[in-house]
């Protein structure tokens, strides 16, 4: 049994590491000139560095290292208010430092400063509504995926928990990058957002992939859990 340092530990290494891999891609992508502005760089350094982390620290803290999921813990009543806000803490404090390592170690004038450090942005004449709309169904399957496999109930997907949330996650991020730039996970367009003072339409990664994973939380409750006999 793990305590609450270390669940938090994990949590913020987590969260660091997909903010540092993911927002690193966006830059590598437009340093390299690739064409694509690091899209499916992004969206597979994204779900293979949740694959692996998920993996790594699932029996620590869960491994969510979103605070969509654990907004999904809270509504099910699996984690308590002040757990929640534990979790939330370690997982913005790990977005924002590894957005402004990335800021520090990255050239800056031809890899961070052009994509912003890889906050996410809206694509012109896509709205705030439909922008909040497509985050927060994607955030909501990957929600769903994570209870299913994760669940107490589910003891034999367990071992492919980590590869199906990466999955579902480079998925999510290959639809929503050319419209939304891909988050689903407020903390991923936190850390970023902070480091290169950004903060345009903000409130859509926020209010977006928290009420996806709300729903998602409730939903899976609510039609695949087991009460008790």
């Amino acid at each position: 049994m793990y305590n609450t340092t270390q669940k938090l530990a994990a949590e913020f290494l987590g969260t660091f590491a997909l903010v540092l891999f993911g927002a690193g891609a966006i830059c590598a992508g437009h340093f390299a000139q690739d064409g694509g502005g690091g899209m499916l760089g992004a969206a597979l350094a994204a779900g293979i560095a949740a694959a692996i982390l998920s993996t790594a620290f699932s029996h620590v803290s869960g491994a969510h290292f979103n605070p969509a999921v654990t907004i999904g813990f809270w509504v099910t009543k699996r984690l308590n208010t002040l757990e929640v806000l534990g979790y939330w803490l370690a997982q913005i404090l790990g977005g924002v430092l590894a957005a402004f390592v990335l800021k520090a170690i990255v050239p800056r004038e031809e890899a961070w400063q052009p994509v912003l450090g890889g906050t996410p942005v809206l694509a012109r004449d896509f709205t705030r509504l439909p922008a909040m709309g497509l985050e927060a169904l994607l955030t909501f399957f990957l929600v769903l995926v994570y209870f299913a496999t994760r669940s107490e109930d589910s003891l034999d997907s367990r071992p492919l928990s980590g590869l199906s949330v990466g999955l579902v996650y480079t998925i999510g991020i290959l639809v929503a990058f050319p419209f939304t730039g891909g988050a689903l996970n407020p903390a991923r367009a936190f850390g970023p957002a902070l480091a290169s003072t950004h903060w345009a339409n903000q409130g859509v990664y926020w209010v977006g992939p928290l009420a996806g994973g709300f729903l998602a939380g409730l939903i899976y409750d609510a039609l695949f859990d087991r009460k008790p006999a």
